[in-house]
C-alpha cells in the first residue's frame, strides 16, 4: 500500500461527475492510469449509500496499492476500514477525526490560506489540500486563492501538500512553476475521453521525489 508520504497524484471520484453505477468502473480506470491515493466525495447521498460505495471501491484499491479515503463521513472510514479519512475546514477537527478512525488511518485536511495550512500542520493532520488555486465546478462556492502562496506554503508546512482546485493538464505547468509538489484532479480526469490515458499522461509531468 503506497504510503500518502509518498502519493504525488490524488485523484477523487467525486458524485457530482459519477453515477454510482459507474463508480467502480471510475475506480478502476484511475487506478490503472496511476493515481497515488484516491478519494470518495459524495456530498448528496446518505451514509449508507456512501458505505456501500466504499465497500465496492476498497476491492479495487487495494489490489492496486491505492489508499482509499473518505471525505467528511468519519463514522464509514472507521467501519470500512478505509486508508485515509478527509475533513473539511467546517467539518470535525483533526484530533476528533483521529479519535473515531483510529492510528491505522491517515487524516487529511482542507485549507483555503497559509494561516490555515499552518493551522492544520498544528491540528496534527497527516496532509493537506491547499486550494482552491483557480475557481472550480466542484467547488463553485469557493474563492479562489491564486498560484502566489504556493512556494509559501510549502516553507511554512512540513506535510504533503496537495494542490487542488481547477488543476488539469493545460495550467499544470504553471501549477508546477508555482512551487507545487503534489496535486489532486477532479473533473479532468472524471470527464476525460480515456481516463486511464488521462491520469498518466498528467502523472509522467510532475515532479519526482
Amino acid at each position: 500500500m503506497k504510503r500518502i508520504q509518498d502519493a504525488r497524484l490524488y485523484g477523487i471520484v467525486d458524485l457530482g461527475y459519477v453515477t454510482a453505477e459507474n463508480v467502480v468502473s471510475m475506480t478502476a480506470q484511475l487506478c490503472a492510469g496511476g493515481v497515488d491515493v484516491l478519494q470518495l466525495r459524495a456530498k448528496k447521498l446518505g451514509a449508507p449509500e456512501i458505505e456501500r460505495l466504499a465497500r465496492q471501491m476498497l476491492p479495487v484499491t487495494r489490489e492496486h496499492g491505492v489508499p482509499l479515503v473518505i471525505n467528511d463521513h468519519l463514522e464509514i472510514a472507521a467501519v470500512v476500514g478505509s486508508e485515509g479519512v478527509h475533513v473539511g475546514q467546517d467539518d470535525d477537527a483533526v484530533a476528533r477525526a483521529r479519535a473515531v478512525v483510529g492510528p491505522e488511518c491517515f487524516v487529511g485536511k482542507s485549507t483555503h490560506s497559509l494561516a490555515q495550512a499552518v493551522a492544520a500542520q498544528a491540528e496534527g493532520a497527516d496532509y493537506i489540500g491547499f486550494g482552491p488555486l483557480y475557481a472550480t465546478g466542484t467547488k463553485p462556492d469557493y474563492v479562489p486563492i491564486g498560484l502566489q502562496d504556493i512556494t509559501e506554503v510549502h516553507r511554512l508546512v512540513q506535510l504533503p501538500i496537495f494542490c487542488i482546485g481547477g488543476v488539469n493538464a493545460g495550467r499544470l505547468d504553471e501549477v508546477i512553476s508555482a512551487g507545487a509538489r503534489r496535486v489532486v484532479v477532479v473533473s479532468a480526469f472524471l470527464q476525460a475521453a480515456d481516463v486511464a490515458d488521462e491520469v498518466r499522461r498528467l502523472k509522467e509531468r510532475l515532479p519526482v521525489g
